[in-house]
């Protein structure tokens, strides 16, 4: 049995919503989290995005999760929406695909009544082309692809805008700016509105396009290629584990978060992900 039964990790602070449901968030939320069976072994029911998100679960329930009696049955998602819908309804135990502004957005629109545990890993957005080398060379006029999420398009404008591509009104960052926002185009660039999903597959479509780092692993776009690349200090776009509010004591969910945040994790993603493509968080 490793350590992780008998310790906490200090900086595994969970975030409890404090908002009141809405009539969006039906809630499934009765529940005390997965329990173990008469073997001792606890089945946890993880929605995830394909990439990264899953291929980290599986190897924690391949490698880890064992010696803890956890077994984990992961479900993969293409979208943004699904994970928190089910997880709302009590379908999942936990998801592991959101950063903070993403989860901060569904829970005030969405009325969730969620918990999160501490950032796992970091996926830099890039600027990626499959014509051009260098974001000096975008045409006048240009088109360029852009996620159509709120919580996400503010942070692809403000690459752009870290660039001298483009200027933002006086106010407006990451977490609130929209392409009505931008107060100079010195090329007269047009932007396109796109589903994340979507976007790896439209690039030939565009000039140039951001694109959300789980859709560019699952597209084979390196951030070697791209044009432009976000920095990952101190950002706040870590990947977590969320939870319904009033499971994030469950001995298992914990144990699963500290086992995402082992050492034998961190390495597999360095090691999986060597040219920065996912990058731990912890």
């Amino acid at each position: 049995m490793s350590p992780f039964r008998h310790t906490t990790r200090a900086a595994a602070v969970l975030a409890v919503s404090a908002l009141a449901l809405s009539a969006c968030g039906v809630g499934g939320g009765d529940s005390e989290g997965p329990e173990a069976d008469g073997d001792g072994v606890t089945t946890i029911t993880v929605g995830a995005s394909p990439t990264p998100h899953a291929e980290i679960l599986e190897y924690v329930d391949e490698n880890l999760a064992e010696d803890e009696d956890i077994d984990l049955e992961i479900k993969t998602f293409d979208d943004y929406v699904q994970p928190n819908v089910q997880l709302d309804e009590g379908a999942l135990d936990a998801n592991y695909f959101q950063h903070l502004p993403y989860y901060e957005e569904q829970v005030e629109d969405r009325g969730y009544d969620f918990a999160h545990f501490e950032g796992v890993h970091l996926e830099p957005f890039a600027l990626y082309s499959s014509e051009l080398d260098d974001v000096k060379d975008l045409p006048e006029g240009g088109e360029i692809g852009i996620n159509n999420d709120p919580s996400n398009q503010g942070r692809a404008l403000v690459l752009l805008e870290e660039a001298d591509v483009i200027t933002l009104e006086d106010g407006k960052d990451a977490t609130n700016a929209t392409i009505n926002d931008i107060a100079e185009n010195p090329k007269d660039l047009e932007f396109t509105e796109t589903s994340a999903a979507q976007l790896p597959r439209s690039l030939e479509d565009f000039d140039a396009a951001v694109i959300n780092g789980n859709y560019a692993i699952e597209a084979d776009l390196s951030t070697d290629d791209a044009l432009l690349v976000e920095d990952a200090e101190d950002s706040p776009y870590a990947n977590f584990l969320a939870v319904q509010a009033g499971n994030e004591d469950n001995e298992a969910l914990k144990t699963l978060d500290e086992l995402l945040h082992s050492p034998e994790v961190k390495a597999h993603i360095e090691k999986t992900w060597p040219k920065g493509e996912v990058l731990p968080a912890f």
